[in-house]
């Protein structure tokens, strides 16, 4: 098994010899065969554990096991305890989710602090068989059906090649010790229900089960990888990025059958599920306007394009001083200076605007717009009301969400990043003036 082990962490390129590799250790079969080869390929490793205080006394003998195994070899041991329960309990998750968020917190900080490159954990290809079905039940995409990555970052997994009966029979040949952990055999866990259930079923079915399911992984893996490109390359034609706001165009899903899918790929990550993108496709041609919530985006479907933004808060309106140099309403930040009328050169990017200073009263008042507000645009002798002129100037239901104006007694002097009041331009009179940057705001 030692030579499938190199092989295996040289075609995947896991770890060199001059790596310090950080092994994820709790004592099981699975995790002390993976310290035994470690130490036999010679490689300069520390062990990290942790002890979740689930099962009493039986977690702290674990942690004992372990910390007794590395001093006798002179192995750097690191271990922590966690009130796994606690982080549950308080954050509604489940204890399996919260120990995975505690332990992998911790082992980040350990690479850091200890200097190490990589973090290898013991998974095996039937804990990959067993994610790959748990992720069939739950109607995983393409992405759920490749298993337990080998890589992901400075993570690595180098007994992915092995199943764990290979496992059982390295430890008994070289005569190891470890952990059985009781839990493992309680059927109230999903992934043991699968393991000690439903797998031995399937290999009634097909004796090779196990093995015939990895190289069907091997098969999806290239075909991932083909559509990583595909996507990409649909990415590049129909998606734009502005800012924290993202563009699709319409037609980028005239011709697929399953656009729901193509959509969910691109936006899952931004709290859409997959049924709220079919109910998005199915809204697709109909009425402009219609809004889908994430758990933390928006999405609104315009006329040729769908707008995907973060969630508006509400805005507080922010009133500005005289002296008043920098304001920050919800996104957005203002620059304000003032300057001679000859040393001004008028801008031409709308989020800059030069005003008469001498027309402008303070305080000014900076919000959201409102139904009902208007104002003179530039060139303009007439008032037109603001909802009008952002109609007229097609404006998107998300971008309308994220106007504001500034006012100055009550009469909208600008309407950043469109047009400034006619009322308050500059002309050949103008004396002095005030110059205003408005910028999207990133805390």
């Amino acid at each position: 098994m030692l030579e499938q082990f190199l092989n295996h962490i040289k075609k995947h390129q896991l770890c060199s010899p001059e790596d310090k590799v950080l092994l994820a250790v709790s004592g099981g079969l699975d995790s002390m065969v993976m310290l035994h080869i470690f130490i036999r390929a010679g490689f300069s490793v520390g062990v990290a554990h942790c002890n979740f205080q689930l099962r009493g006394d039986e977690s702290d003998g674990d942690e004992k096991f372990v910390a007794r195994f590395c001093q006798s070899l002179k192995i750097p041991f690191y271990s922590k305890r966690f009130e796994a329960k606690a982080m549950a309990d308080e954050n509604g998750i489940s204890v399996q989710m919260a120990a995975r968020e505690l332990r992998y917190n911790w082992f980040e900080e350990l690479l850091i602090e200890e200097n190490y490159s990589r973090l290898a954990t013991a998974h095996h290809s039937s804990d990959s068989v067993e994610t790959i079905l748990l992720s069939w039940i739950n109607g995983a995409s393409i992405d759920g059906l490749l298993g337990i990555p080998v890589k992901n970052g400075n993570i690595i997994r180098p007994l992915l090649f092995a199943t764990r009966a290979q496992l059982e029979s390295y430890a008994k040949d070289a005569q190891l010790t470890w952990r059985e952990d009781s839990s493992n055999d309680s059927i109230d866990y999903r992934r043991n229900y699968i393991r000690h259930r439903i797998i031995p079923h399937l290999s009634e079915v097909n004796p090779s089960f196990e093995s015939t399911i990895m190289r069907g992984q091997e098969k999806l893996k290239g075909e991932h990888e083909l559509l990583s490109i595909a996507f990409q390359e649909w990415k590049n034609k129909y998606v734009e990025y502005s800012g924290d706001t993202i563009l699709i165009s319409k037609k980028g899903f005239e011709h697929f059958s399953s656009g729901a899918s193509i959509l969910w790929r691109l936006i899952n990550h931004l709290g859409f599920n997959f049924d709220e993108c079919l109910q998005i496709m199915e809204a697709l041609e109909g009425q402009p306007g219609k809004q889908f919530m994430g758990t933390a985006h928006e999405l609104n479907i315009d006329r040729d394009q769908l707008i995907v933004f973060p969630q508006k808060k509400s805005w507080e309106e922010v009133i500005l001083k005289p002296d008043q140099e920098l304001a920050i309403l919800g996104t957005w930040t203002m620059n304000l200076r003032y300057s001679n009328r000859e040393l001004t050169v008028i801008p031409t990017d709308p989020y800059e605007v030069v005003l008469d200073a001498e027309k402008i009263v303070f305080p000014l008042r900076w919000r959201q717009w409102k139904s009902g507000d208007y104002f003179y645009p530039l060139g303009m002798n007439h008032r037109k009301k603001l909802s009008d002129f952002l109609i007229d100037e097609k404006v998107s239901m998300a971008e309308k969400s994220r106007v504001t104006v500034l006012e100055s007694q009550g009469q909208i002097i600008w309407v950043p990043g469109y047009r400034p009041d006619n009322r308050f331009r500059v002309t050949t009179e103008t004396k002095r003036v005030l110059l205003m940057i408005v910028r999207p705001y990133f805390d």
